[in-house]
């Protein structure tokens, strides 16, 4: 709220009657902004004055005063007033060394009205005074605005020889207070104390004149004399803490600028003892991914140029590594060379693992896996595990299965899914093979079989979910420490009728990564689908008598499904022409599908972790418990997949760096050692899994 009958007097003549009534002899007065009139009313009440001039942007702030405020605008028809319509800037340039008091009337630093708290403003307020002259400018709110009236005062002081903060109450500002600015041009002139009386005023008197000066402790300390007298709190607070206890500076080195990186570099800067370097082959994405974080800095690093990614990483106490995984052992071998700790998110290689007695030589901890799958999985997996055996229990069936999808109200395409990450990625990973163990035997699953191994999953009545197992699970049975299971699987969760789907793509050769040197851009789509499977022509009739045959669909009703979606993704169009990548079908498809798939403004995504874990207790009962995270992204902030897992990494640099975690070697979290401690952050985080008994 800007302006009342009742209260607006109190800012209105103070902002007036501080540097006029403290003037000598003001005559010729210049008022920036404040079209209303309020202040050029209390100007005029100086009988010294015999001009005024009035200078606002905006034409309809004086005429409609004029119509509804008539008691604050009734005297810019006053003959001593000019009202002039412009820009201030300008007007201050034209009329140097030419006014005895400049009152500037001004909103908040906002926008435009910013570069009114800048010194090149104050600059022109000074070189428009007269000798002897003095200003007010609107200095905000003790209470809101301390750091930015102290930079003002610092600023004014560069200028001015005479440099105040006075201030006044009115409630219906924000905090009930605000400020003014006030300087002048001759040297020693007490600002704090009036030369003449002011008639007619409801707040303003001498005694108020005097007392707008007394500020608050907290004010006058830092004001006067450089003092910061106030509590701290938050990164402030941990920055005193550090200092009294002598807490050296930790360098961190994050290679990476994907979507989880974000999350992982906002943990790590929380903590002002360390310092954050995030390296990326193309500087303006590093500069896009530091904008905003403290003692952040963003350089241009190419991995594949050993010498700077060596001296890169000696010069840090820990590399985070969120490059893709092929490059991991390369950055362990520079950090073994220089004595570096590291974390990834990715799962161990043999590469990666070739280099555990290295490392440990080095004295250096390499802790990888810990993101969501892998990594929080780990931390839940291994503290039910535990608890079972330690209550005399055995684990007989070990179920895990994890999936980034679309929320369920933005699952709104054929394949119920869209990307945040690589699509080529995404579907290159379902044509990996899998293994697992059930029923006490090793099964295998051919990466051209994936799709078909999918089942229905319940989690919750909410969700139609299917899973397919994912990677190899046999060696969980040892690194879990549950030999006595007999079904050990680690999987993904996809919503229904996406396996199908994709497997009708495998079948019409859409996921080939060979190269075609048929695949031009003067072939539409349908054509690049004729050739694709085979079909006699480029018909829509022809390719769907064809898809059947290909795809041997279950019935007429999963058909119509999957060449609907299909005919969505384009591939049936004899006009659009396809745009090729890389020579190959899947990269050309994965083109279309991050258009068409992909996160609008305002979606938000879901992450579904669950484990399953069927116990066998000492007397031969049987239970089955469950660790369950559901998490949704922020259309306004982080994506849940970018958060889980970008903010476990994070922790894992903090407590490697605190000396928490501290067993050199390549390793994962597959101990009660490793887990416990990030598992209580996380929780403290707002990311921990429901664990209930079915």
């Amino acid at each position: 709220m800007d302006t009342t009958d009742h209260t607006t007097d109190s800012y209105q003549e103070m902002i007036a009657h501080l540097p006029l009534a403290s003037h000598p002899n003001p005559k010729k007065v210049l008022v920036i902004g404040g079209g209303d009139g309020g202040v050029v009313r209390e100007v005029l009440k100086h009988d010294t004055v015999e001009e005024v001039v009035l200078c606002d942007i905006d034409e309809a702030v004086p005429r409609v005063s004029k119509l509804y405020l008539p008691h604050m605008a009734a005297l810019l028809s006053d003959p001593r007033v000019t009202v002039f319509i412009g820009d201030g800037f300008k007007f201050l340039a034209d009329n140097t060394s030419t006014y005895d008091v400049i009152i500037t009337d001004s909103s908040d630093p906002v926008g435009p009205a910013a570069a009114l708290f800048e010194k090149p403003y104050f600059q022109l307020l000074h070189d428009a005074l007269a000798p002897g002259g003095q200003i007010s400018t609107q200095g905000e709110c003790l209470w809101l605005h301390l750091p930015l009236i102290e930079e003002l005062q610092k600023l004014t002081r560069g200028i001015f020889p005479v440099v105040e903060y006075a201030f006044t109450t009115i409630p219906t500002y924000p905090s009930g207070q605000i400020g003014f600015v006030m300087c002048s041009k001759e040297p020693g002139r007490d600002l704090r104390t009036p030369v003449r009386k002011v008639p007619n005023t409801r707040y303003y008197n001498s005694e108020v004149h005097k007392a707008a000066f007394v500020l608050p402790e907290f004010a006058r300390a830092l004001l006067k004399e450089g003092r910061d007298v106030l509590p701290k709190f938050g990164r402030a607070a941990r920055v005193m803490k550090n200092q009294s206890e002598g807490k050296p500076i930790k360098k961190v080195l994050l290679l990476g600028s994907g979507f989880v990186a974000r999350p992982c570099a906002e943990y790590i800067v929380r903590e002002p003892s360390k310092e954050l370097t995030v390296a990326c082959r193309t500087l303006e994405k590093a500069k896009a991914l530091t904008e905003g974080l403290p003692s952040a800095t963003a350089v241009s690093l190419d991995v594949l140029d050993t010498s700077a990614l060596e001296a890169a990483v000696a010069a840090h106490d820990l590399v985070i590594s969120l490059i893709p995984y092929t490059y991991h052992a390369a950055v362990i071998s520079a950090a073994i060379k220089g004595k570096t700790h590291v974390v990834t998110t990715s799962y161990v290689s043999p590469a990666m693992r070739e280099l555990d007695a290295a490392a440990k030589k080095a004295g250096i901890v390499v802790l990888n896996e810990i993101g969501l799958d892998p990594g929080i999985d780990h931390l839940y997996a291994v503290k039910t595990i535990d608890e079972v055996h330690a209550k005399g229990g055995k684990v007989k069936q070990f179920l895990s299965y994890c999936g980034g999808l679309p929320a369920p109200e933005c699952s709104n395409n054929p394949l119920g899914y869209k990307f945040s990450w690589s699509s080529r990625g995404v579907l290159l990973a379902l044509l990996n093979s899998a293994s697992f163990v059930a029923s006490g035997q090793t099964v295998s699953v051919p990466g051209s079989e994936l799709m078909s191994h999918a089942k229905p999953y319940y989690i919750t009545p909410a969700f139609a979910f299917v899973a397919y197992p994912n990677r190899d699970s046999t060696p969980f049975s040892q690194w879990y420490n549950i030999p006595e299971a007999e079904t050990v699987v680690r999987g993904t969760l996809r919503y229904q009728g996406f396996p199908e789907f994709i497997g009708a793509l495998v079948k019409l050769g859409w996921l080939d990564q060979s190269q075609k040197p048929w695949l031009v851009d003067s072939l539409t789509w349908a054509e690049v689908t004729q050739k694709a499977i085979g079909a006699t022509d480029s018909a829509e009739s022809t390719l769907v008598a064809r898809i059947k045959q290909l795809c041997s669909f279950p019935d007429d009703s999963e058909a119509t499904r999957i060449i609907s979606g299909l005919r969505w993704i384009g591939l049936f169009s004899q006009t659009d022409k396809v745009v090729p990548r890389a020579g190959n079908l899947l990269d050309t498809l994965c083109a279309r599908l991050e258009t068409l798939m992909k996160y609008e403004e305002g979606e938000r995504d879901l992450v579904m972790l669950q484990h399953k874990f069927v116990v066998e207790w000492a007397d031969g009962t049987e239970q089955t418990l469950t660790s369950t995270l559901e998490a949704y992204g922020s259309p306004k902030g982080h994506s849940a997949m970018a958060l889980t897992v970008g903010l476990p990494a994070g922790i894992a640099t903090q407590l490697v760096l605190d000396g928490v975690l501290n067993t050199p070697g390549v390793q994962a979290p597959y101990s009660k050692e490793i887990c416990d401690p990030i598992r209580e952050i996380l929780e403290r985080e707002g990311l921990g899994l429901i664990e209930k008994v079915l």
